[in-house]
Parts: structure tokens; C-alpha cells; sequence
């Protein structure tokens, strides 16, 4: 079982406009409501892969409820979120047709106590037993430590369980000197991380700072990693229109399936660029197109960099 930990989660909420223009009234051509935050949107990827998943987390409110009956009706995916008294946040998409760019609103989250912070840790460690692999996803709610994700890297590494760690900022910046196994920042993240707007060289100093191994995302350019094995890059195959959101969310799910399924890095790595390609034509976060993808992942290539790690 792959453990996906959302200490945030969210219902998203997509509309879909013609064209999307400031200070105008919009009528909304579509509606799509989707359980969210980055490591449920993993998780779905997971399950229709074909892996076992929980998702674990923050749950609360009536927002809360929708989103775990809607999660109910996912196929492959374990609930084993957390109840806490405050509500769960939404997140807002608008997607304009006439472009294909999104604009994006996030809701800041229900603030946590220590009590509900505490519960939460215990029940993870009793997830941490039966995980072949965990995920740490996205953004802290109020309340949550900011050294939260370090707490939860150190306890996977304790049941040795390999972890990735896709946040930004301060959980970042502390959770990488809890030695994840591999993190996965976008590069304005890396750059933050590390001041360099190199990545090679931001790559190198983010493994300095103790992760064992890093896959930035490049947008357009696809994924850059670097592990003690090497270094690849793995170019996006093409620009493709449609909902970039969630793109990064199917990336990590393509490393974790890729780990759990003993692949070499530039398998895992195609099969993550393909797989965030294939996201980008779907219509929500969380959802890629099978067709998709299953063209891209022959056609990715991958290319070591010799002598750079």
C-alpha cells in the first residue's frame, strides 16, 4: 500500500469559461467538483495505475464530508483522513477556453490544533506499518508546525519506509534536512531552496542539504533529476493545450509508482513526464488520459548527463 499524506486537503472546484477577462461578469460553461489537495490528486493517479493507496490527512466541515463521499466512489483508494473541528478548505479553478491557461484561488485551511496535530502523528505512525512507500504533499494549514513535514520524514525513515517530500518554503527548506528520499520541487521551489536559478547546480545543493535524491520540474522543458546514481533529463514531449493543474501532482505519482515497481530512474522518469503530460489534456486535477499517455510514455526520452552528479 502506497501512503499519500494531504495535511491540507480540499474540494476542488473547476469552472470552465469561454474566455476569462478581469472585471467582467462570467457565464460558467462546466462544473467539476473533485476531493483535492496535491496528495489525494496523487493517489487517484496511483489507483488507476493499478496500486493500493490511502490518503490520509486533515478532514472537516461540510466541505469535509462532501469530500469523502465523493471519495467513497474511488476505486483503490483508502480513506483513512483524520476529523478535526474546523471546516475543509476549497480551491477554486476557472479555466478559460480561448487560451488554455488557468487561474487558480486557494482557501487557506482549517487552523489545527495541537490536540487534533497529535492525533494526526498517531495515526500515522500506524499507517507508516503497513506502507510500501509515503508521499508528503502540499501546503501546511494553520496551526500545523512549520517543521511538520521534517517530523514525518524522520518517522517514515525510522519504519523505513521511502518518502517524498513535495512542499515549498519553510516546510521544504526543513524537511529536506530530515533526509527524504527524494524531493520533488517545481523550479521557482529549488530556487527558493537553494538561491540558485541554476538547476543542475540548485540540484546539487538540495542534495548537499540532505535529500537523497531530487527530480525538479522544469514546466515545458520537463524533469531534471538528480540521484547518487547520475544525473537525467527527460524533455516534456511537445507543449499540449488544456488544464495544466494537478500536472505536478501526476509526476509525483509516476516517481512512486516507479519506485514500488523496482524501475530504473529513466523509466520512473518517462513514465512521470508522460503521465504530467497526459494530466494537462484531462479535464480536472487528479485524472490523466489514458491514451494518451500510454502514446507519450514510448516516445519520452531520456538522457543521462554524464559525469554531472
Amino acid at each position: 500500500m502506497i501512503l499519500t499524506v494531504t495535511l491540507n486537503t480540499a474540494l476542488d472546484i473547476t469552472y470552465g469559461v469561454r474566455s476569462l477577462r478581469p472585471h467582467a461578469t462570467h457565464r460558467v460553461t462546466e462544473v467539476t467538483e473533485r476531493p483535492g489537495g496535491k496528495g489525494l490528486n496523487v493517489a487517484r493517479v496511483l489507483a488507476a495505475l493499478g496500486h493500493e493507496v490511502a490518503v490520509t490527512g486533515f478532514v472537516g466541515g461540510a466541505t469535509g464530508r462532501t469530500l469523502q463521499d465523493q471519495l467513497l466512489g474511488t476505486p483503490g483508494v483508502a480513506d483513512a483522513l483524520v476529523p478535526v473541528s474546523g471546516a475543509t478548505r476549497r480551491t477554486i479553478a476557472v479555466a478559460d477556453a480561448s487560451t488554455g491557461d488557468t487561474t487558480q484561488l486557494n482557501e487557506p485551511g482549517p487552523t489545527i490544533t495541537p490536540a487534533e496535530w497529535a492525533a494526526f502523528q498517531e495515526a500515522y505512525a500506524d499507517l507508516l506499518r503497513s506502507a510500501s512507500a509515503v508521499a508528503l504533499c502540499g501546503s501546511l494549514p494553520p496551526g500545523v508546525p512549520v517543521g511538520a513535514y521534517a517530523t514525518l520524514v524522520r518517522a517514515a525513515r525510522a519504519a523505513s519506509v521511502p518518502v517524498l517530500l513535495d512542499t515549498s518554503g519553510e516546510p521544504l527548506r526543513r524537511g529536506v534536512a530530515a533526509r527524504p528520499d527524494l524531493v520533488k520541487p517545481n523550479a521557482d521551489e529549488l530556487a527558493e531552496l537553494t538561491g540558485s536559478h541554476e538547476p543542475l547546480q540548485a540540484m546539487k545543493d538540495a542534495r548537499r542539504r540532505g535529500a537523497h535524491a531530487v527530480v525538479a520540474s522544469l514546466g515545458a522543458d520537463g524533469l531534471c533529476a538528480l540521484t547518487a546514481d547520475g544525473e537525467w533529463r527527460a524533455p516534456a514531449p511537445g507543449r499540449l493545450r488544456g488544464n495544466p493543474t494537478g500536472a505536478g501532482d501526476s509526476a509525483v505519482a509516476g516517481l512512486l509508482s516507479g519506485h514500488v515497481d523496482h524501475l530504473p530512474w529513466p523509466q520512473r522518469l518517462a513514465r512521470a513526464v508522460a503521465l504530467s503530460a497526459a494530466t494537462v489534456v484531462a479535464p480536472v486535477a487528479g485524472e490523466f488520459d489514458r491514451g494518451t499517455y500510454e502514446d507519450l510514455v514510448a516516445r519520452v526520452t531520456v538522457a543521462e548527463q554524464v559525469g554531472a552528479a
